[in-house]
């Protein structure tokens, strides 16, 4: 769909259902259908950023699969931490099932002595009801000790792995930098797969070193001119230096480095804009 919805399926947005004994209809125009209990109905857009009325969001649920800039220097981090650490990366993976299962754990002992007192006459008497809630509280202990111990070697691992955040944010930005591409001309789209595709061959290819510092210099310039030439690949050749224009300002703007008085003028070319 686009950002306008067709006027016939507007009795099925609005549920606008009969319901007659067992049976259940909805008119669609001149017709009269059945309609199921277990019916689903999904509408998906190609739009990379639709604008939907007021109204649309009332009749249907609405979800955004557009990746964000933090969530995929999440991903990007988890990716470089696993090629660059192995170790370290299936470690932290580990510490979040057993966290879930501890936390899952817990849940269920307090359900349990929830259960227990619920049921129980009287819970002094009842020999069977005070077992229950000693071991649920020595299975509590077990438990919020072994979490204690997780989150403190979380700390540590994140701690680790913040060493390879820089390179994780600038790589998410440079992908948030292409996808803007598709304003030039809609045929400029490329996958997410295929980004994370140049990141790990940057990672296995760039020139390595014993100093943090170092090699995330050199993966930032092994990846860098890697994307350059590959998305040039792609492009018309009017096309390429707004690319190079593109790619500066957005690894100037994550350094902090334009001033924004100075960029709105190189856009504008001193014409005023208003307030605006």
């Amino acid at each position: 769909v686009g950002e306008e919805l067709a006027p016939a399926i507007e009795p099925l947005l609005q549920k606008q259902i009969v319901v007659k004994g067992s049976s259940m209809t909805l008119k669609l125009g001149d017709s009269i259908i059945e309609y199921a209990k277990e019916f689903k109905f999904y509408m998906t857009t190609k739009l990379r950023n639709p604008h939907y009325l007021p109204e649309v969001s009332t009749k249907v649920t609405m979800i955004n699969f557009m990746i964000t800039f933090e969530g995929l220097s999440d991903q990007l981090l988890g990716i470089v931490v696993e090629k660059e650490n192995p170790e370290l990366q299936t470690k932290k993976e580990q510490l979040v099932i057993e966290s879930a299962k501890n936390k899952n754990k817990l849940q269920e002992i307090e359900d349990q002595i929830l259960y227990t007192l619920q049921n129980s006459a009287g819970i002094l008497e009842d020999a069977a009801g005070i077992e229950i809630l000693q071991n649920a509280k020595v299975v509590s202990d077990d438990i919020n000790k072994k979490q204690a111990i997780a989150e403190k070697t979380e700390i540590e691992i994140d701690e680790a792995r913040q060493g390879y955040k820089p390179v994780a944010m600038r790589t998410s930005g440079l992908f948030f930098c292409i996808t803007d591409l598709a304003n030039i001309d809609p045929m400029y789209q490329y996958s997410l797969d295929f980004f994370k595709g140049l990141f790990i061959t940057a990672i296995m290819n760039s020139e390595r070193s014993e100093e943090l510092a170092e090699r995330l210099e050199f993966l930032n310039k092994e990846f860098l001119e890697s994307l350059y030439r590959n998305i040039c690949r792609s492009l018309f050749e009017k096309e390429k230096l707004l690319f190079s224009t593109l790619l500066t300002i957005k690894l100037l703007e994550m350094e902090n480095k334009i001033d924004e008085a100075e960029f709105r003028f190189f856009l504008t070319g001193g014409v005023s804009l208003g307030d605006q």
